[in-house]
């Protein structure tokens, strides 16, 4: 299909995110934006802050703020950082906006006029000291499953059991750690999954594109049996129940649950940036209205693959109207950090603003890519950060851009040579380049995030075996001809660099393209290697870049270790 949208899971608002959430979501997410884009596809790729859930209430009174201009704040920051790290979203929303609240309330009442959505007495943590009941997150214990002692009311960060607050073991108030709980009675509104099993079983059925992955999670959801879900909290920041137009007799001082209105914000955040642009957010999510031909996309960690393969599918799909649902949903293990995983309410690992402090971007999204918590979780070390920059990006690849640039403007005044016919070795590199760019267009379009850097990596290296077996520097002193030939051939590799590479290092790609005289962004090469390797005119003047990729030094990582706290 020639339109693909693509969301990634909303980063949370509670300040900012750890290299873990990049990962996991953003940046595989981005990298396949961009190689679609190159290929000539219309693109829409959206993500938002999640905004709403006790969460954001608990930050911004630790910041001393009032939670819309935490909220507003925090965007803002999350905004320029993705940014920074060159995610090339097309809009990025807020899961607060008035768009999301009215299709948020728009989809509960659908679901309650289909039978779907009912009022319940629910039995709640109440806390004595607070004054209040305790939503999910407000409370936490000890997990049933696993024994992690800091679980929430709603989920296990480290087993990742879905939990009900009254699992927990010793729970206690976030807001006072008051053990001072009750129990008592409250009114909710329930979604009932249930009615959905068999619904969702064959929606799932139908998705052959889905990873194994994805599936499996999901599967043993459905396996185990749909439970009702609890689609409101006692909370004052969040989207208001509405019934009619009017508030909710007995639900004036409640909200829908933050994962209720988080993934119907994909769908609010292309309706703003409708408003924005000018666009129509209603081709991409409207089946009955163009969006039938529309492949969507997800990608996300595997602690959110139960709310986007059951939770919003089950509303989308007990709406009874034609929303777009996901065709492939790409999940991904955590990265962790030595042993542990990063934390961004225990500041744990590292960041996206230190993380811009220390290394360019490319440098980390090259190593985030190359070593992606794809297949299994991963651990960050700084050994394979290092080996990732200085032997991939600076041996690799920078030397032999600049190696082969700076020869030709000593040996060639900065000007693509003319002389000489390709030979053998380049009859032979051609075919060899035929093959590394089928490899790595297949390793793109099948979303195999590890196997693309490798594939890319594997074209990297014939350059500089190409190089080192053609050896310009001997040739030019005996067979200025055949020089010109090799450099020539060489310096179309380079753009060709620029062109495969800029999906996940799009800084370094723009930097090599520009010194060949190539436009940025790029096209996606043709599969066919003599093409690519004779595609630039003689004539054309190059520069050799400033050094692309600063080597990593045992100081740097001695120094980083010791702020960040890890690695010893």
């Amino acid at each position: 299909m020639s339109r693909i949208l693509i969301t990634s899971a909303l980063p949370y608002i509670n300040g900012v995110k750890h290299l873990g959430t990049l990962a996991g979501s953003m940046l595989p997410a981005d990298v396949h934006a961009r190689f679609q884009r190159s290929r000539g596809r219309e693109v829409l790729y959206i993500c938002a802050t999640d905004e709403h859930g006790a969460p954001a209430e608990l930050a911004a009174a630790a910041a001393g703020q009032d939670v819309f201009t935490y909220c507003e704040e925090q965007h803002r920051v999350q905004h320029d950082l993705g940014r920074a790290f060159g995610m090339s979203w097309d809009w990025f929303g807020r899961s607060s906006s008035p768009q999301n609240r009215r299709l948020t309330q728009h989809f509960a009442n659908a679901l309650e006029d289909h039978g779907l959505i009912e009022e319940r007495v629910d039995k709640l943590v109440y806390s004595i000291d607070d004054g209040r009941f305790l939503p999910d997150r407000y409370i936490e214990g000890t997990c049933p499953v696993c024994g992690y002692g800091k679980a929430r009311g709603d989920q296990c960060d480290n087993c990742s059991s879905l939990l009900d607050p009254i699992d927990l073991i010793e729970p206690y108030s976030v807001i006072s750690g008051s053990r001072n709980l009750e129990v008592r009675e409250t009114r909710h509104l329930y979604m009932l999954q249930s009615k959905l099993q068999d619904q969702l079983q064959s929606w799932l059925d139908s998705r052959t594109t889905f990873p194994s992955f994805a599936r499996s999670i999901a599967l043993k959801h459905l396996d185990e049996g749909l439970r009702d879900r609890g689609v409101t909290r006692d909370l004052a920041w969040g989207v208001p129940v509405i019934r009619d137009g009017e508030p909710r007799p007995g639900f004036e001082d409640k909200v829908y649950y933050v994962w209720f209105d988080a993934p119907i914000e994909y769908i609010g955040a292309t309706e703003e940036w409708t408003d924005a642009t000018g666009g129509d957010w209603r081709r991409w999510w409207r089946e009955d209205e163009g969006a039938a031909d529309v492949r969507y996309l997800e990608f996300m960690g595997k602690d959110n693959v139960y709310f986007h393969t059951i939770l919003f599918p089950g509303m989308i799909l007990g709406s009874g109207e034609p929303w777009k649902t996901v065709d492939t949903l790409k999940a991904l293990n955590w990265l962790n950090w030595y042993g542990e995983q990063f934390s961004t309410s225990q500041k744990r690992g590292v960041f996206m603003d230190a993380a811009l402090e220390i290394l360019p971007p490319d440098a980390w999204r090259w190593y985030l890519t190359a070593n992606s918590p794809e297949h299994s979780d991963t651990s960050f070390t700084w050994d394979q950060l290092v080996s990732a920059v200085n032997r991939d990006l600076a041996d690799v690849l920078g030397n032999f851009v600049n190696r082969i640039l700076k020869f030709c403007e000593v040996r060639f005044g900065g000007v693509i040579p003319a002389a000489g016919e390709p030979g053998p070795l380049e009859e032979t590199l051609f075919a060899e380049v035929s093959a590394r760019i089928a490899d790595i267009t297949e390793q793109f379009e099948a979303i195999e995030v590890r196997k693309s850097a490798q594939a890319l990596r594997a074209l990297w290296v014939l350059g500089n075996e190409y190089l080192q077996e053609a050896a310009p520097w001997t040739a030019i002193r005996t067979d200025p001809d055949r020089a010109a030939v090799i450099v020539r051939t060489a310096i179309n590799l380079v753009a060709l660099y620029a062109r495969v590479s800029a999906p996940v290092i799009p800084f370094a790609a723009e930097a090599i393209a520009l010194a060949v005289g190539e436009p940025y962004p790029p096209s996606w090469p043709a599969m066919d290697g003599r093409v690519e390797l004779t595609r630039l005119p003689a004539g054309r003047a190059v520069t050799a870049p400033p050094v692309l990729f600063r080597k990593i030094e045992e100081a740097d990582v001695a120094a980083w270790g010791a702020r960040f706290g890890a690695g010893e």
